[in-house]
């Protein structure tokens, strides 16, 4: 146990959240787990691998999404980060290259290795990606595909949630439109003690009028970084909170 153990919010979507809340309660606080995002697969995607030479995923969930519909695994992969990459050798890619870092660094990792492709990056991704991965690797004259597969749709907070909102000290922000959901919950809230930890800089823009104890981002767009501010600049002495519990709706 944290030698002050926090109440920390995980805001995003299953299955990730499940995930979060673990690596959360092993640090030694009490994860909430109340995401205020949920994944649905697009109906109807044509997924059409004809001359793709590899793909990129921005997310685990377009990793499953894309797995779930689609056999082959013999593509060549290229993902933003840890999580992403963990996902894709879980569903069976071998050659996975991670970019350890943003959409933009995603980008620069495909770029550097352009000789090597011979053919289009496929990037299956969210309706409403964070980033314009595909543009940036067009405009460095890659060929690449923007292919929606999942779309995150906002959750009606839970009375339950409403209900405890004074009592958590920590909400962890994973995506712009988690951020833009969690400011439009916050509306008209004084919460004097939340601090609001964003994994980015496009995470935390939505946040800047929320009437919090901070809004603070990530040195680097990666969980563990995210994760290691969870008790920063936090004073000791702290009483125990109620114990971890997850809220229904």
């Amino acid at each position: 146990m944290a030698p002050n153990p926090l109440n920390v919010w995980i805001t995003r979507a299953e299955p990730g959240a499940a995930a979060t809340a673990e690596r959360v309660a092993a640090m030694g606080h009490r994860p909430v787990v109340a995401p205020l995002l949920r994944i649905e697969s697009l109906p109807d995607v044509d997924i059409d691998l004809t001359g793709v030479a590899a793909l990129a995923f921005t997310s685990a969930n377009g990793v499953r999404a894309f797995a779930e519909r689609e056999a082959r695994r013999d593509h060549r992969v290229f993902a933003v980060g840890a999580g992403t990459t963990a996902a894709a050798k879980a569903a069976g890619f071998k050659g996975v290259l991670s970019a350890e870092g943003d959409v933009n660094a995603l980008a620069g990792g495909i770029i550097a290795r352009k000789a090597e492709l011979r053919g289009a990056v496929l990037h299956p991704s969210a309706a409403e990606p964070a980033g314009d991965l595909v543009g940036a690797l067009t405009a460095e004259g890659l060929e690449a595909r923007f292919m929606p597969i999942y779309d995150s749709v906002e959750v009606d907070p839970s009375v339950a949630l409403l209900d405890t909102l004074d009592s958590l000290d920590v909400a962890l922000l994973h995506s712009p439109k988690a951020a833009r959901a969690l400011a439009t919950l916050l509306q008209g809230r004084d919460l004097p003690k939340l601090r609001l930890l964003c994994l980015s800089a496009a995470v935390a823009g939505p946040l800047a009028d929320a009437k919090v104890r901070e809004v603070v981002r990530a040195p680097f767009p990666i969980e563990a970084a995210l994760l290691n501010l969870i008790g920063r600049g936090e004073p000791s002495g702290i009483a125990p909170r109620p114990a971890t519990r997850r809220l229904k709706s």
